[in-house]
């Protein structure tokens, strides 16, 4: 189908890459390829959560935080170029067919099995980075109007590439060092290149809602936490009690997120060519999917030891620190939108998230405390936090 959901004649052919997010005059809408694309992502990011499950020291989380980056990254970067220029003919699929199995070799290459190997992982992300940089490729060939865009982005993201490839070569810790090096010119690449971006817009409507997708995807990993917790116990009220509120957890940030998930923000203008809103709209979705994905593996360890004693602190932390940064990235992505109609909306909407950090905060450092009595102040909170959008938003609409 094409990106407005109408079906195609043909399916193999060859049509070169144009910018489509000038040609839209509707919504469009995620095609079939980038929701197939997306499941390669559900597996990576299932082994970047087992990792940090294993391991929730300060190390653990910062050797998960860096690798979801690095993954979010790749994810990101397809996913502009598909606003842009997918055409979803035969070479694209053939190139996001590679993709794919690139991110496949890097969840095997991360796992915790013989297949762990951070050099397999450089050359698995370097291989992606390269099958981007040949989409970019027939992009500068076939689209002129976009050159200067895209011709930023293949030194920006060639360079890159390069110091991807020469880790592959590099003995651990210099091979990280590089991998940091690497992501700093990826992410700088699209900020250098802003003033052009203004000429080539993102589209409305379907960027949103893939970064919608994606958050989707994360919050998945939290209820499938909650089963993987309970498939081994024997259904005992706490355990119960103290899944439930997971899940209750989960649903009230997915309620908070997608009632203020507007992105008109990242259409960026001749007029906000300097501003920094749209680019804090995109790169805040970071923090905040991998927060929501740090939050499943802290409701699995919390279900499997509910009723066993006070709640271990470094899963406690992990779970309160989870809601309290993806609150805080929340808050964030509603400050970059307040240029909306409904930026009083927005305004009072981030107040309630930062409101709700020092609180949280506080249950994550009382005294010892169990399991469900953790889970379930984390969710008072978020409901809390869910009813006073919901009287903003109510005020706003009757004038009030």
């Amino acid at each position: 189908m094409t990106g407005d959901g109408t079906p195609r004649a043909r399916i193999a052919r060859i049509t070169p890459p144009r910018l489509q997010t000038l040609e839209q005059t509707g919504g469009r809408t995620a095609t079939w390829l980038e929701l197939f694309y997306d499941l390669a992502f559900v597996v990576v990011v299932a082994v970047l959560g087992e990792r940090l499950h294993q391991d929730v020291s300060w190390t653990g989380l910062a050797s998960f935080l860096g690798y979801f980056a690095l993954l979010w990254w790749l994810w990101a970067s397809h996913t502009f170029y598909a606003d842009r220029y997918d055409t979803d003919d035969l070479v694209y699929r053939l190139l996001a067919t590679a993709q794919i199995m690139a991110v496949l070799v890097i969840a095997a290459a991360l796992t915790l099995g013989p297949a762990q190997s951070t050099m397999v992982f450089a050359a698995g992300y370097a291989t992606a980075r390269a099958v981007l940089l040949a989409m970019y490729t027939r992009v500068y060939r076939h689209v002129a109007e976009t050159r200067r865009l895209v011709g930023g982005y293949l030194v920006g993201f060639g360079l890159a590439a390069v110091v991807w490839t020469a880790s592959i070569l590099i003995p651990e810790p210099g091979r990280f060092a590089l991998w940091a090096v690497a992501l700093t010119i990826d992410l700088a690449t699209p900020w250098v290149q802003r003033r052009h971006q203004a000429a080539v817009p993102l589209d409305v409507s379907h960027l949103p809602e893939r970064f919608g997708l994606f958050i989707i995807l994360v919050l998945g990993e939290a209820l499938a936490a909650v089963m993987t917790g309970l498939r081994h116990l024997d259904w005992a009220l706490g355990s119960v009690a103290v899944a439930t509120c997971g899940v209750a957890v989960a649903t009230t940030l997915w309620w908070m997120y997608f009632d203020n998930a507007e992105g008109s923000v990242v259409r960026r203008t001749d007029a906000d060519s300097r501003t920094w809103r749209p680019t804090a709209w995109i790169y805040t979705h970071l923090p905040l999917a991998a927060a929501l994905a740090g939050l499943g593996v802290a409701v699995d360890h919390t279900v499997t030891t509910a009723g066993l004693g006070p709640m271990d602190p470094g899963h406690r932390a992990l779970l309160v620190g989870a809601v309290m940064a993806a609150l805080g990235a929340m808050a964030l992505i509603q400050v970059s939108s307040l240029t909306h109609p409904r930026g009083s909306v927005n305004r009072a909407v981030a107040w309630n998230r930062l409101a709700a950090l020092p609180i949280l905060l506080l249950l994550g450092t009382l005294g010892d405390l169990g399991a469900l009595t953790v889970v379930a102040g984390v969710l008072a909170v978020c409901v809390g936090v869910l009813i006073a959008d919901m009287t903003a938003d109510r005020a706003d609409r009757t004038g009030g």
